[in-house]
């Protein structure tokens, strides 16, 4: 029993040191300015990423290629970056001016151009977070692609096998029939090492609008550059502009984003107004203050769960329209991102309500003790640090340095959970983070009892914010959630607005020292848990109750305050 614990153990230890050998190898490369992911300078992050096998990664460090990882991300990188050999990182240098039509990745905002058939540039403004997140995939994709070239190459002079040849034929074709759909699937199931079965149930994943065939072409680019570096020695390169290098850690995007905010407050007499920042959603704080106005209809044969529900489907954009213009008539501005954050805003002013809000206490408030309320989109990873810190800076105005009257700051978010599934809520009190010793309590407005009696698991105790999700596997997890640190989840964000608001309130005085802080996270994923981490898709409909269970709470605290 001993020395299960202790080999456990050990494989924590690792995977941690894993995790922060890639971490200090990513920001040697950075400094350095290119390497070449399956060269000597990749070595390393190859290394380290198997020897981690994180759990979204599935597969990883077996023969066979792994397909939930793949699609994960392939869904956060650009379109065509399989077919690339130079990939290029850069900070928002002008190519939005340029003839270069943007390419955003479904699951990542960030501008991607394809600069010719070799060549993609990625924008990166959001900070290390975001290197490091597609640094991480970029090795996963290249590992993957050898794993293909591997099994179709049969001998030193380049020979390839009849599977390798039929895909090649059914890629270069310009449309498929059914039939020869399905025998192109048949060879790319050998090329794979997986069963027809599981390629036929990935192929319509991959499609896109634009091309059905994105599975087959994805696979057939990877294996092709793969040869290339192997066979011709043409290395796949990342590089790092000088002027990226040069920007990284200095707030440019952060300060612009929050300057255009505290504009909108001072040239609407908002300043002074009891403030109450929500990092969220750009829906749910919307919904819940105006559904009951815009729906009022709808509300008398419906539960509010359930108009939320139908509010959160893609399909019905008529009704959100309908909750957005009323919010507009009253007292809400919308401040779209054009910083390079990609964090956009709304602010509210509660005092345009119409017909106040469902609450004695605000209802009878003079105007200038109605809150403003302004919320933040999601932001990423150590970007939420620089943003949260600019934000809560004063604002210097005609000479004159303005201080915002901030009384609360609450963040709600996703995160992984350690016991429990999808849908169910974590509440924090303290926030670790990972890799370091440093750690942060708090006292959190909000408790597990507010939420609890909803048909949800509620758990409270400490998160730890990770470096990167991508990058967690069970040993580790377990190893936190067992631990006397009683971990319940992982987040990204977490250390750094505690960070921010900690800086600002008690050290330099930006804002009052006794300002209220909530935390409160809705699980997207168990990553413990086989086909339960964030490779197994979306929330779909099970996020709806806990973010609105969430919101609600959070908007009658802010009203009773």
């Amino acid at each position: 029993m001993v020395n299960l614990k202790l080999m456990g153990r050990t494989r924590a230890q690792e995977s941690t040191n894993a995790i922060e050998r890639m971490y200090i190898t990513m920001r040697h490369l950075f400094n350095r300015g290119f390497y070449k992911p399956m060269g000597i300078s990749g070595e390393t992050l190859r290394e380290s990423l198997l020897t981690l096998r994180p759990e979204i990664y599935g597969t990883i460090a077996e023969e066979k290629v792994e397909l939930d990882g793949l699609l994960y991300v392939i869904e956060r990188l650009p379109v065509g970056i399989e077919q690339c050999r130079f990939i290029n990182l850069t900070s928002d240098e002008g190519y939005a001016n340029s003839h270069f039509t943007p390419i955003v990745p479904p699951k990542r905002r960030r501008n991607c151009y394809r600069i010719d058939e070799e060549q993609m540039n990625i924008e990166v403004t959001r900070g290390r977070s975001e290197i490091y997140d597609i640094l991480t995939h970029l090795t996963f994709l290249f590992i993957e692609s050898h794993k293909i070239m591997r099994r179709v190459i049969i001998d030193e002079e380049g020979s390839v096998t009849r599977d390798w040849m039929k895909l090649e034929a059914a890629v270069l074709k310009p449309s498929l029939t059914q039939n020869e759909r399905e025998i192109a699937l048949t060879h790319t199931a050998n090329i794979l090492g997986r069963t027809f079965k599981e390629v036929t149930t990935m192929y319509p994943k991959f499609m896109t609008p634009e091309n059905e065939e994105r599975f087959l072409e994805i696979i057939y680019w990877l294996g092709k550059l793969a040869m290339d570096e192997t066979i011709n020695n043409n290395k796949r390169i990342v590089t790092f502009s000088p002027v990226l290098r040069e920007r990284l850690g200095h707030h440019i995007h952060g300060e612009i984003w929050a300057d255009s905010i505290k504009q909108y407050l001072v040239e609407n007499n908002l300043m002074y107004r009891p403030i109450h920042i929500i990092s969220a959603n750009m829906h749910s704080v919307m919904n819940t203050l105006f559904s009951p106005i815009a729906l009022e209809e709808e509300l008398k044969e419906k539960k509010p769960m359930q108009v939320y529900e139908e509010l959160s489907n893609s399909g019905n954009g008529q009704l959100r329209n309908k909750v957005m213009k009323v919010a507009l008539e009253n007292g809400m501005k919308f401040i779209e991102d054009t910083s390079g954050t990609n964090i956009d805003v709304q602010v509210f002013d509660t005092a345009k309500i119409k017909n106040g809000y469902r609450s004695p206490n605000f209802n009878n408030k003079s105007i200038n003790d109605k809150p403003v309320i302004v919320v933040m989109d999601y932001a990423f990873g150590e970007q939420a640090y620089e943003t949260m810190d600019e934000l809560l800076k004063p604002y210097r105005y005609e000479d004159n340095e303005i201080h915002l009257n901030v009384d609360s700051v609450s963040i709600m978010g996703k995160a992984g959970i350690l016991d429990g599934g999808k849908g169910d809520i974590m509440i924090p009190s303290a926030h670790l983070f990972e890799g370091t010793a440093d750690n942060y309590p708090f006292y959190n407005e909000l408790k597990k009892e507010d939420l609890d009696g909803n048909g949800i698991k509620v758990v409270d105790g400490s998160m730890i914010t990770v470096l990167g999700t991508s990058l967690q596997n069970r040993d580790i997890l377990k190893f936190f959630q067992e631990s006397t640190w009683d971990v319940v989840g992982l987040e990204m964000e977490g250390v750094h607005y505690q960070k921010a608001i900690q800086s600002a309130s008690r050290l330099r005085g930006n804002i009052k020292e006794d300002v209220k802080v909530r935390y409160a996270y809705y699980a997207s994923d168990n990553p413990l848990e086989t086909g339960s981490t964030l490779a197994s898709g979306g929330l779909g409909t099970t996020g709806v109750k806990p973010t609105y269970l969430i919101t609600e709470k959070i908007l009658e605290q802010i009203f009773n305050s």
